[in-house]
């Protein structure tokens, strides 16, 4: 095994080499640590050609440390074995952070086909540290003695997550099972990318355009608006496209009048990754779904959702079943109430048909009008970005005192992107924040946050502050007003936000630990904790001015907004919940996935008894959750996070919105912590009692 390691060491370090010759990677701005102001990326003087080779270097330094660990003939300690490897990636992992934001919020064909040559080279790297025989060896004997090593409580978690980590990346495995693990590992993260990339292709190819103004009816003005240029950018000039992103499918679901033209949009909505043609998503889900079963298979586990719960709150199938089931009951009875609410209104407006799924949004927002005199375009004129970006500041102020301090003239990856300092009350750098908020066709769908930098404790015992982003696909300036958000884009902004707290507040040691490195169903609480002040009224006074008329937003229609507070919970909880079950289909299960895609939806969807009219949120060709991101049976951890917030907000609640002592012990121990503590001990630390789900059921109107 040794011999072997050397062998594709000397031969993938000589690769490298020439590599550099013909690269020049001493001129390689991402193989060193950023010398700017603040760390920023410079990303002008970054090239898509930088990105390869710096992979490559990246992994050879990397693996050059490794050595070097193994070759060490003294005992092992904690900081000759365990932090020189925590430590061991920090090139490899600033030239990854810079090009995984970059594949996600500014694509193009380049970075894309770089993607795929860089894809199963980290997987590889990945293998290569996690099956190294001699390498576990020595975490293998700290952790056989971690109880005689004298370590710090971080410290201690970091031994037992690594040593924990190395068994699952399969150190224990032998011969062939450990090589059709390394091939497993290979075809997977080279199908995870494809998967995404057919997404966004998808939606990018997708247009429905629309010639005549009559077929406008009941669309807003501003949608109407940005839809004629978005035509004009594709020379059709006097026409109108509407889109598959968000802000331009979901109004058009929500006001079109032309019922043939919402089926059209609902269904190009619903059938992303799923149309028969090149970026076709079924095939490659069955792969990935299978392959993840084999690979916790040669693990010991029976499911592949047995090994991920292992590591989360939950722990098992049976719990996130268990909770599924509570809400799902309460939930359908609500969504079948509002059902019978929207045939009431398909009634009176004397048509005689069952609502269909492309009728919902439509209907139910006539509900919502007709029952509390409310809509989205009543809110929107109050929520101008510039104002509840501002507004969102002066709140985060108030809770923990920092400060955001807009930075101008920086490299930034696109020139939508805005940057600011984060400071602390007295003055002190807390991290950096970049904040990008608008779609385009190089950005994937959806909200998110990630990181260029990781917040750590350099040797020198300085604080490394980290460097933070949040991407969002809102509704974007039209020709003729401002960018407006719907409540519901006010929510996910302070959504991503809460993540990004998680992030620039961490304050930890070790980078592997830093801020979201948490256990999946614990990492939402920070996020959608915060979504809970949007709606307050004192909040409300700090951002929603008429965008006109500088007005605040009225009492009249604050208490419209209350009342209408869990109206449509039925839907969305039904809609989310149904994708949840879907994701149990795929991977709570013991036997590879043969069914067919449309087969094994239709099984869940009657196995629930989801309303046909309900789609799932998230359908399986374009369900990037969980075939291209980090929510693989993990998406319950929404509503798993949601019991969590929704008890935790209820401090605030009684303590005062705007309580630094509630908010400063919220950043004790939820935000600064990381992954040194378990989470759940955590949250008890905060809350002085284990999670309740009585706040949740009553947020949502299902008690």
């Amino acid at each position: 095994m040794k011999n072997l390691f050397y062998l594709t060491l000397i031969l993938f370090m000589a690769c490298t080499t020439a590599e550099k010759t013909e690269t020049s990677l001493d001129d390689n701005p991402l193989l060193a640590p950023f010398d700017t102001e603040y760390g920023l990326v410079p990303f002008d003087i970054i090239e898509e050609s930088h990105f390869l080779p710096a992979v490559k270097e990246g992994i050879a330094r990397q693996q050059q440390v490794i050595q070097e660990i193994i070759d060490n003939e003294d005992e092992p300690t904690f900081e000759n074995t365990l932090l020189a490897l925590d430590k061991s990636g920090a090139d490899l992992s600033r030239v990854l952070l810079v090009f995984y934001n970059l594949s996600s919020a500014n694509t193009n064909d380049k970075i894309q086909a770089i993607a795929q040559e860089v894809a199963p080279l980290v997987s590889s790297n990945s293998d290569d540290i996690s099956l190294n025989e001699e390498l576990f060896e020595r975490i293998k004997i700290l952790y056989e003695k971690r109880d005689d090593l004298d370590l710090d409580f971080d410290q201690m978690k970091l031994l037992e997550d690594s040593y924990r980590g190395f068994v699952r990346g399969g150190a224990n495995l032998t011969g062939e099972s450990r090589e059709r693990f390394r091939e497993i590992n290979s075809k997977l993260s080279t199908l995870t990318l494809q998967f995404g990339d057919n997404v966004l292709a998808d939606v990018n190819e997708w247009k429905l355009v629309i010639d005549k103004e009559e077929d406008l009816a009941g669309i807003p003005s501003a949608n109407v608006s940005t839809a004629a240029r978005v035509a004009r950018e594709n020379d059709m000039d006097g026409k109108w496209i509407f889109t598959l992103h968000p802000p331009s499918a979901k109004p058009f679901l929500t006001y079109a009048e032309n019922r043939d033209l919402r089926k059209k949009m609902l269904l190009g909505y619903i059938n992303r990754g799923n149309n028969d043609n090149e970026f076709d998503n079924k095939k490659i889900l069955t792969e990935i779904t299978n392959l993840r079963l084999e690979r916790a298979n040669l693990l010991g586990y029976e499911t592949y959702a047995d090994f991920v719960l292992e590591e989360g709150m939950a722990k098992n199938r049976e719990t996130v079943v268990d909770l599924l089931e509570q809400l799902w009951t309460p939930a359908l009875r609500v969504a079948l109430e509002e059902k019978q609410m929207i045939r009431d209104m398909i009634a009176e407006e004397g048509h005689d048909f069952e609502p269909e799924a492309w009728d919902w949004r439509y209907y139910a927002e006539k509900v919502r009008l007709a029952k509390f005199d409310l809509d989205d375009g009543l809110l929107r004129p109050y929520f101008e970005a510039n104002n509840v970006v501002n507004g969102m500041f002066e709140l985060l102020e108030r809770l923990w005192g920092i400060q955001f301090e807009k930075l101008e003239g920086v490299p930034v990856h696109h020139e939508e992107v805005e940057v600011f300092k984060v400071l602390e009350e007295d003055g002190s750098l807390l991290g950096i924040f970049y904040m990008d908020l608008f779609p385009r066709a190089s950005k994937r769908s959806g909200a998110w946050m990630s990181s260029f930098r990781t917040q750590s404790v350099d040797e020198d015992g300085n604080r490394v502050h980290p460097i933070v982003t949040i991407v969002c696909n809102f509704s974007p300036a039209s020709d003729d007003q401002p960018a407006l958000f719907s409540l519901r884009e006010v929510q996910t902004l302070y959504h991503e936000m809460g993540h990004a707290l998680h992030g620039l507040m961490s304050d930890v040691r070790h980078r592997s630990q830093a801020g979201t490195s948490v256990s999946r169903d614990f990492v939402e609480l920070p996020s959608q904790i915060l979504e809970n002040w949007v709606t307050q009224r004192e909040v409300l006074e700090l951002f929603a001015f008429h965008y006109e008329t500088g007005e605040l937003i009225p009492d009249d229609l604050i208490n419209r907004m209350e009342a209408s507070a869990v109206y449509g919970t039925g839907f969305r909880t039904v809609e989310y919940l149904a994708s949840s079950f879907l994701d149990n289909a795929y991977y709570h299960r013991s036997e590879p996935l043969t069914k067919s895609i449309p087969e094994l939806e239709a099984r869940v969807a009657a196995d629930i008894q989801k309303p046909n009219a309900i789609p799932y949120r998230h359908a399986s060709t374009h369900f990037q959750h969980i075939f291209s991101g980090g929510y693989s049976a993990n998406y319950y951890s929404y509503i798993w996070s949601e019991v969590l917030d929704a008890d935790a907000f209820s401090v605030f609640k009684d303590r005062g919105l705007f309580d630094r002592a509630t908010g400063d012990s919220f950043r004790e121990h939820i935000l600064s912590t990381g992954g040194t503590v378990d989470p759940m001990e955590l949250y008890v630390r905060f809350r002085g009692s284990e999670p309740n789900i009585q706040p949740l059921l009553e947020r949502r109107g299902l008690n």
